[in-house]
């Protein structure tokens, strides 16, 4: 059963944009923090961005002051607009659920930045 359903990835210039979408249940949008994360080749998953039920908003060191998050409560929908993308964004880029159940993965999304 699949919870997250990713949307939004593809290939990108260098210095490009693009803009990842996650829907979810009403349920799962309402008690969980929602967010993206992202993994590269030979590296380790990290956080680009996190936004709490309530609107908090946390940024990975690496994407801060280039992305944006944020939440549609009419659509269960979280969205990450990502802006000037380097050759480091490309990844597979996770949507996120968090909350006391643990965290939920979506399936992932590829994103590919080229030169």
């Amino acid at each position: 059963q699949v919870h997250l359903v990713e949307s939004g990835g593809g290939l990108v210039q260098t210095g490009g944009s693009l803009t990842l979408s996650c829907a979810t249940s009403e349920s799962i949008f309402n008690n969980n923090a929602l967010g993206w994360y992202r993994q590269a080749p030979g590296k380790q998953r990290e956080l680009v961005a996190r936004i709490s039920s309530s609107g908090l908003i946390l940024y990975g060191d690496s994407v801060r002051g280039r992305v944006t998050i944020s939440r549609d409560n009419a659509k269960n929908t979280v969205t990450l607009q990502m802006n000037n993308l380097n050759i480091e964004d490309t990844g597979v880029y996770y949507c996120n659920a968090f909350g006391t159940s643990g965290h939920m993965w979506g399936q992932g999304t590829q994103v590919t930045v080229s030169s």
